[in-house]
């Protein structure tokens, strides 16, 4: 396996959650890695913590210029190089089957499909030199069906066909790709979207625990293991990898 240490690492979204704790179990061990996400204050606490092996771009990633500064900025801070683009930034998408609204559904894929899509094209001569590789973080929400957030799964699913037809497509240009499937992680992904409180999406977390074949929920740094395997395991590819304490194996005690 590849050593991550000296490696150049971009992590969308960043500021929070999982992308955070990819960024710092990535900079403990000696990575170049470059945060983006639209909150400076995030990015600023997160850089603060993490010291010089962490920098940051304040951007949107459904933004074509965003998306070439965040990169611009990774190859720099990576010392002329890039070894591996996390696509981590999304937001949760809930609306009822028959509630449907065009607008709705296409930010979803916007925010979520496309824009890694067009980040991942972008750094494809960079990784390409590298030997790099291309991550997406996906979701169990593939594995078990959650009414009315279908249209957060079916990006998610959309990832998962996309990793293994870009590992097909990349394979020659020893670029690899993967996708992570975590399980219930807390994160600040509900409560940006508005959709509970502090409290409720306290209370949802421990509801789900019971769900899971470990019994609990996972934490943001046993997602970045995850991460950190696929970016250094270097003959694997197109796998989507279920790190998710065994909550897709539909496990029931009755």
């Amino acid at each position: 396996m590849k050593n991550i240490e000296g490696m150049s690492i971009l992590v969308t979204g960043g500021g929070s959650g999982i992308g955070t704790d990819c960024a710092r179990r990535f900079c403990a061990q000696g990575a170049h890695v470059t945060i983006s996400g639209r909150r400076l204050d995030k990015l600023e606490a997160v850089a603060a913590e993490l010291g010089d092996n962490c920098h940051i771009v304040q951007g949107d990633v459904t933004v074509e210029n965003d998306r070439e500064a965040m990169l611009s900025e990774a190859v720099r801070h990576g010392r002329g190089k890039l070894d591996a683009l996390v696509n981590n930034a999304a937001n949760m998408y809930r609306q009822p089957v028959d509630g449907y609204t065009e607008a709705f559904l296409k930010d979803a894929f916007d925010t979520n499909v496309v824009s890694a899509m067009m980040l991942s094209s972008i750094a494809i001569p960079h990784l390409e030199k590298t030997q790099g590789s291309i991550v997406f973080i996906g979701s169990t929400h593939t594995r078990r069906a959650f009414p009315g957030a279908s249209p957060y799964a079916t990006t998610k699913a959309a990832l998962e066909g996309l990793t293994k037809v870009m590992a097909a497509e990349l394979g020659p240009k020893q670029i690899r790709t993967g996708c992570i499937l975590p399980g219930a992680v807390s994160t600040e992904l509900n409560l940006r979207a508005g959709l509970f409180t502090a409290e409720e999406a306290k209370d949802r977390y421990e509801a789900v625990a019971g769900l899971h074949a470990l019994g609990r929920i996972g934490t943001g740094t046993e997602v970045a293991e995850g991460v950190e395997y696929l970016i250094c395991a270097e003959w694997v590819t197109g796998v989507a990898l279920e790190v998710d304490g065994g909550i897709g194996l539909g496990a029931s005690n009755f």
